[in-house]
């Protein structure tokens, strides 16, 4: 099985000249959902890690479910006043906006190896933010493992060039 066949793309969402990637077709397949959980978790072999993150809210889909097979505790990145306890908050830049990520203070404890996962990169901004929110936090980046990467808009390479680890099930083109 292609896991790209189940990806949908839309044109011009959601602002003309993005061409989204819609994981929602793969998540509804159940065999589909349970070959990207599998991938998932034989990537996450390369990593050495305490702890799962996950960026709101489509990385939380795929988190969780790792989380839950490897039995790691399970971090939420979510956008800002989304969380009810003291957090850590980063401000940063979308493809078509601008954002902020937070973790709640108390989520890492000092040299917590984190591993981040998430449904897409594109420019890599939203996964740069979670990156320092982990570091912030004292702990440690594992490493990213991404669904999809567009590999045209440099986001992975962005993170390898900042000396993250990286991971990818598909290459898609970002337009």
């Amino acid at each position: 099985m292609n896991l790209k066949d189940h990806i949908r793309s839309i044109p011009d969402y959601p602002k003309k000249g993005i061409l989204f990637r819609d994981i929602t077709t793969l998540i509804k397949n159940e065999i589909a959902f349970t070959k990207c959980i599998d991938e998932i978790v034989e990537k996450s072999k390369k990593f050495k890690f305490d702890k799962i993150a996950a960026i709101e809210a489509r990385g939380f889909v795929f988190a969780s479910a790792v989380s839950y097979i490897l039995k790691k505790p399970f971090i939420l990145l979510r956008k800002k006043n989304k969380l009810p306890a003291d957090t850590h908050s980063v401000n940063f830049q979308l493809e078509y906006g601008q954002a902020t990520m937070e973790i709640h203070k108390d989520s890492i404890n000092k040299n917590d190896s984190v591993l981040l996962i998430d449904d897409l990169v594109a420019t890599g901004g939203t996964a740069s933010a979670a990156a320092k929110l982990i570091e912030i936090s004292k702990g440690k980046v594992a490493g990213f493992i991404f669904v999809i990467n567009l590999f045209d808009l440099g986001g992975n390479n962005n993170l390898l060039k900042l000396g993250y680890k990286t991971e990818k099930l598909i290459d898609f083109p970002g337009h």
